[in-house]
């Protein structure tokens, strides 16, 4: 190591990313990645909207009974 760094041109805070906006990865089981993929959604694109769209669903079910 160096007896001393330079960080006259240094950037605060130039990699840092809120909390909020971090996205952790979620892993499918590979029964239910090879059901989607039959009902005919191999893009990833695809699958990460019908996984959404199908989580918004259950959610919206889960509402209605809980009132």
């Amino acid at each position: 190591m160096k007896d001393e760094y330079n960080f006259s041109n240094a950037e605060q805070g130039k990699f840092y990313v809120p909390v909020e906006d971090i996205q952790l990865p979620i892993y499918l089981d590979r029964d239910i990645i090879q059901y989607l993929n039959e009902k005919g959604m191999t893009k990833p694109e695809n699958l990460q909207s019908l996984v959404n769209d199908l989580l918004r669903k259950d959610i919206e079910i889960a509402k209605r009974v809980a009132l």
